[in-house]
């Protein structure tokens, strides 16, 4: 429809007459012509030539009217109406929101699987700060230890290597890292893949607390992942910020669910299935 309005605005095919086209522009050349450019102009190349060029340039023009509309009307050319099939349909649309709300428990999961192998590391500097409490072992005058109940420290150092042991049998750091990776890579691919989604079944974008939020969770994913670095060289500054970084996603990952649901609602209005 944009197309033909667009023909019928164009000055060539608005004509007012009925002539065709072809016949109002280009020039026929009758039986008595053909004789007069055979007789008169057999030894005059260039008017032949400038003749043929003037041909050629207004026969083009009729191609040229027909794609002139899609690039004056781009507008009309890039309306969403169907033409990108399911893509705009209800079952993609639903992808998006399934997916992040998996995501979001995905992200309690891996920041426990953190906080487990964080227990590994702190665990075992509170091992060996409590060593250092300890009294040493009396002995007798021939030098044979005394022997005593073991003291409240040292009862604490055995209770927290047995501790640490256990820890260490859950390969939390592995487990932790792995799930990052798995988070940061879907995660990042799904909230480019909600604003795609909504621009295939409206034409636009809603800037607003949802999109903002989006946008914010995947930046902290991006900045928490680039500190893994310094984290594995022992940059305590990078862990606590690695942590901080986590909580204020999981925050807005949260603070996104009323808004994620009215969109969910809107997407069973407007869309059909599939």
């Amino acid at each position: 429809m944009a197309t033909t309005l667009g023909l019928l605005k164009f000055p060539i095919l608005s004509q007012k007459n009925n002539t065709p086209f072809i016949h109002s522009k280009m020039p026929l050349l009758s039986n008595s012509s053909k004789l007069d450019v055979g007789k008169k102009d057999s030894h005059s190349p260039r008017k032949l030539f400038t003749e043929t060029i003037q041909q050629l340039s207004s026969a083009s023009l009729a191609p040229a009217s027909l794609a002139l509309p899609f690039f004056l009307d781009t507008k009309d050319a890039l309306a969403v109406g169907g033409e990108y099939g399911i893509l705009e349909g209800r079952t993609f649309a639903l992808i998006h929101p399934i997916v992040m709300g998996g995501l979001l428990f995905y992200t309690l999961w891996a920041g426990y699987l953190g906080w487990q192998w964080r227990r590994v590391r702190t665990t075992q500097n509170e091992i060996s700060e409590l060593k250092r409490q300890v009294k040493p072992t009396p002995v007798t005058p021939e030098g044979t230890p005394v022997e005593a109940a073991p003291s409240p420290v040292e009862l604490k150092i055995q209770q927290l290597t047995e501790e640490r042991k256990e820890l260490i049998k859950g390969s939390y750091r592995d487990r932790h890292f792995n799930a990052g990776s798995i988070l940061l890579g879907f995660g990042v691919f799904e909230a480019i893949g909600g604003g795609v989604n909504t621009w295939l079944r409206t034409g636009k974008l809603f800037p607003g607390p949802h999109l903002f939020a989006g946008a914010g969770i995947t930046v902290l994913w991006a900045a928490a992942a680039a500190l893994v670095p310094a984290m594995q060289k022992g940059n305590e500054t990078a862990r606590n910020l690695h942590i901080a970084l986590n909580a204020i996603n999981v925050v807005l990952f949260l603070w996104q669910i009323p808004t994620g649901i009215d969109i969910v609602f809107k997407v069973f209005e407007f869309t059909k299935w599939p």
